[in-house]
C-alpha cells in the first residue's frame, strides 16, 4: 500500500471522548489512485500508532484467499505477533467485502487434480488458522464474510460486523468441507445447536441474529467496520497488557482446551475423503455454470400457503368488521 494510505490511516479523526474513526472508502480510493510502482500485494499491513492493521487486498475477488494470499497473511500475522510495540491488531477486507472464502479458480484446479494439498498446509489453508493467535486481533466485517472467510473471522478474538454484511458457510453448496478450525471455534462461540444450524444449512446469517447468538460482538453502520474495529482495538490496548494477556490466554485454555482444539482441527483434515473431493469437483462446476448465484441456501424461506376460498371469505369478512 502506498505512503498516501499510511498517512491517511494515521490521520485519524478524534470524536468526543477520544474515539477514532477511519474511512474505509477513502482508503480504497487513495490506494486505487496511487502512483506507487510496487506490485499490488494481496495482504497490506499498516500501523496506526501501536495498532497493526492487516488488510486483505483482492477486491476483484471479494478478498478470496489463494495460496499466495494465505502465505502473505500468515507472514503478516507472525510479524505482528513478534512486534513488541503492537499489542492488538485489526484484520479487515479492502473493497467492500471481508472475505469470500477460498479462491474459486484455485479451488477448481485443486478439485480437478483430485488434490487435498491446499487443505494440508501446516498453518491452515487460508492463513494461520490451526493454532491460537498469540495476541488479540479484532475483525472488521463488511460485505461477504463466508465459507473460509467466516473461519478466518472466527480466528480473531472479537468481531465487528456492519449491519448489511452477510455471514455463512456457503461452501456447503459446493461440497467443500470446513478445514480451518470452523467446526471447533464456531461451536465454542455459539453453542453446538446454533453451530450445527449454520454449518448444515449453509444459510445466510445477518447481523442481528449473529449478535444475538454471540457470533459477533458489535453491529455497526455500513462503511464503518474498519474504523469501529480500530476503536475497539485501541480500547483494549490502553490497559496493562501483561494481566490482559494472562486472562485472555486463560480463557482460551479453559474454553477451547488446547489439546481438544488441536485434536478437533486435526480431525477436520484427516477425515476428508476422496468422495468429498468428487463432490467438490461437481459442486465447483455446478456453481460456475449456474446463471443465478443468489441466496439459494436461505432455509427460512417459507413456501406460500394455499388458502381455500372459504377461508379467504372469512378473512375478508373479518377485515371488513375491523374497519367498521
Amino acid at each position: 500500500m502506498s505512503r498516501f494510505v499510511c498517512k491517511l490511516l494515521q490521520s485519524v479523526n478524534h470524536i468526543k471522548s477520544g474515539q477514532r474513526s477511519i474511512c474505509l472508502t477513502a482508503v480504497r480510493n487513495v490506494e486505487s489512485g496511487s502512483q506507487d510502482d510496487t506490485p499490488t500485494r494481496s495482504v497490506v499491513v499498516e500501523k496506526d500508532a501501536h495498532i497493526t492493521l492487516i488488510g486483505l487486498n483482492r477486491e476483484q475477488k471479494r478478498n478470496s484467499i489463494d495460496a499466495q494470499t494465505a502465505e502473505q497473511l500468515t507472514d503478516a500475522i507472525v510479524q505482528f505477533e513478534a512486534d513488541d510495540t503492537s499489542p492488538v491488531g485489526v484484520l479487515y477486507g479492502i473493497g467492500g467485502s471481508f472475505c469470500a472464502g477460498y479462491d474459486l479458480e484455485e479451488l477448481e484446479a485443486e478439485a480437478q487434480r483430485g488434490s487435498l494439498n491446499f487443505l494440508l498446509r501446516h498453518e491452515g489453508s487460508i492463513g494461520p488458522t490451526r493454532r491460537h493467535l498469540r495476541k488479540p486481533i479484532v475483525c472488521g466485517i463488511s460485505g461477504f464474510c463466508v465459507a473460509g472467510g467466516l473461519e478466518l473471522a472466527l480466528l480473531c478474538d472479537l468481531r465487528v460486523m456492519e449491519d448489511t454484511a452477510v455471514l455463512g458457510f456457503f461452501n456447503r453448496r459446493l461440497g467443500v468441507p470446513l478445514s480451518d478450525g470452523g467446526t471447533v471455534r464456531l461451536a465454542a462461540a455459539v453453542g453446538y445447536s446454533n453451530a450445527l444450524d449454520i454449518i448444515e444449512t449453509g444459510r445466510r446469517v445477518y447481523a442481528r441474529e449473529a449478535l444475538r447468538m454471540g457470533l459477533i460482538n458489535r453491529v455497526v453502520a455500513t462503511g464503518t467496520a474498519l474504523g469501529q474495529a480500530v476503536n475497539l482495538a485501541f480500547s483494549i490496548a490502553k490497559f496493562p497488557i501483561g494481566s490482559l494477556m494472562h486472562d485472555r490466554n486463560a480463557v482460551l485454555e479453559n474454553a477451547n482446551n488446547r489439546p481438544g482444539f488441536h485434536a478437533g482441527t486435526y480431525n477436520e483434515i484427516m477425515n476428508v475423503t476422496s468422495d468429498m473431493v468428487t463432490e467438490m469437483q461437481a459442486g465447483v462446476k455446478r456453481f460456475k455454470n449456474s446463471e443465478v448465484k443468489g441466496a439459494k441456501a436461505d432455509s427460512w424461506h417459507i413456501k406460500e400457503k394455499t388458502i381455500p376460498d372459504w377461508e379467504k371469505e372469512e378473512i375478508e369478512i373479518e377485515r371488513k368488521l375491523k374497519k367498521t
